[in-house]
């Protein structure tokens, strides 16, 4: 079996659409487009909205955008995301796009989805 030179297997992952640069961490300027897809006035709906909200205002403060969209009133828009489970956060923005799923009750790990790190 030949054998694959380091070069040729970076230009094959490459090829095949792999990201080989690792995800950075948001800069403290960069500013946070988010979307919330919920289910009405459901209680995990509900409680995703304020965890979101309070995990928004302690650490994103005066830089960051949320639209939530409930499924029911906007069901175009959800197939358009082809959203699978919900409550679904879509940070769209900095890049790498990301998705969460649940009520937004673990501050850490939404940080962390958010590319963000706790000092």
């Amino acid at each position: 079996m030949a054998s694959t030179s380091g070069r040729q297997k970076a230009d094959m992952t490459k090829k095949q659409g792999y990201n080989t640069v690792p995800s950075e961490v948001a800069s403290e300027n960069s500013e946070f487009v988010l979307r919330l897809y919920i289910t009405g006035t459901s209680s995990n709906s509900v409680r995703a909205i304020k965890n979101l909200k309070d995990i928004c205002e302690e650490y994103l403060k005066g830089r960051y955008s949320l639209e939530i969209i409930d499924v029911y009133q906007q069901a175009a828009r959800a197939r358009e995301e082809q959203i699978i489970a919900l409550p679904l956060l879509i940070k769209k923005c900095p890049a790498p796009e990301r998705r969460l799923i649940g009520d937004m009750s673990d501050t850490s790990k939404v940080l962390k989805g958010l590319g963000l790190e706790i000092k």
